[in-house]
């Protein structure tokens, strides 16, 4: 399939996953709004769980690039300021909502979720490889808890308490998880 109608079968899904939730996402609906016959969508994606699963790792939407500043706390500061974007700016918020949300109690979903979380970590891994490298970290340490930590403070503040996040909410939280509390 050419990439360009690909990411617009994947932009569909996603904007219907956002406004409709995955019980209103069909491959109908997705087939109707991307301009594509539902039955090549079905030749490539047998299910819509398949077609939701692909688009949360390929989708250009939720697409996301390593950053390279040359400074582990830079580029820690950057990574949390790509999960605060995914997770307060329309759609992408609402996509990360509802595909958590209903992963919950669909383990094909689920699935699917651990691997955007997975494809999310590897290419997060090599800015803890450059940081080793330069000495800024330990070969020991551990890159996915420090990324759980800091993923997981911008979900907990803005998914979960619906607190908005300071302009140096990254700063600080980076501060916290390599310097301590202070």
């Amino acid at each position: 399939m050419a990439p360009r109608k690909e990411q617009q079968i994947f932009r569909a899904t996603l904007e219907l996953l956002a406004g409709k939730g995955y019980d209103g996402l069909t491959v109908e609906g997705v087939a109707e709004r991307s301009g594509v016959n539902k039955t090549t969508i079905y030749r490539w994606w047998p299910s819509k769980a398949a077609l939701l699963a692909a688009a949360l790792v390929e989708a250009d939407l939720l697409a996301m690039e390593p950053p390279d500043t040359g400074s582990l706390r830079k580029d820690l500061e950057a990574l949390v300021q790509g999960v605060a974007a995914l997770l307060t700016r329309p759609p992408a918020a609402d996509v990360a909502v509802a595909a958590l949300g209903a992963a919950v109690h669909r383990p094909e979903l689920a699935a699917a979720t651990r691997r955007f979380f997975a494809d999310r970590f590897a290419r997060e891994e090599a800015v803890f490889d450059r940081a080793k490298r330069r000495g800024e970290l330990p070969a020991t340490a551990d890159p996915m808890l420090i990324m759980d930590l800091l993923a997981g403070a911008v979900w907990l503040r803005t998914v979960f308490r619906g607190l908005p996040l300071d302009d140096d909410f990254a700063a600080k939280a980076v501060s916290a998880v390599l310097d301590g509390p202070s």
